[in-house]
């Protein structure tokens, strides 16, 4: 029987180059790959890899993805003192999980839950 492995969703980016940065700098992740024409990058961290590409129609429609975590207060403190960008702080829902959000320079935003 077939089985999905991992999935690894494409941000747009403004500026490949500063969404690098942000994502090294304040996220943690690590570039992995950046093609030589610097219009496709990937960062992981974790076993985690996003793919951003560089959207120059300053138009595109952002991206939002859950990302599960465990010590959620932790990396919500790690994120806090490199200065990400807080969309919302860290909330329990109403169905027993507690996340945060964030979002990258281009609007994408990140969503990191914490399982009940």
């Amino acid at each position: 029987m077939a089985q999905l492995l991992r999935i690894a969703p494409e941000f747009p980016v403004s500026n490949l180059h500063d969404a690098c940065e942000e994502y090294e700098k304040k996220l943690g992740f690590r570039v992995a790959m950046e093609m030589p024409e610097r219009d496709y990058a990937i960062v992981e961290r974790d076993g985690i890899a996003i793919h951003l590409f560089r959207d120059e129609t300053q138009h595109h429609s952002p991206i939002s993805i859950h990302i599960f975590a465990t010590d959620l207060d932790e990396l919500f403190q790690e994120f806090r003192q490199s200065g990400a960008a807080f969309s919302q702080p860290i909330l329990r829902k109403p169905w027993g999980t507690r996340d945060f959000r964030l979002k990258d320079a281009s609007g994408n935003e990140l969503i990191f839950t914490e399982p009940a």
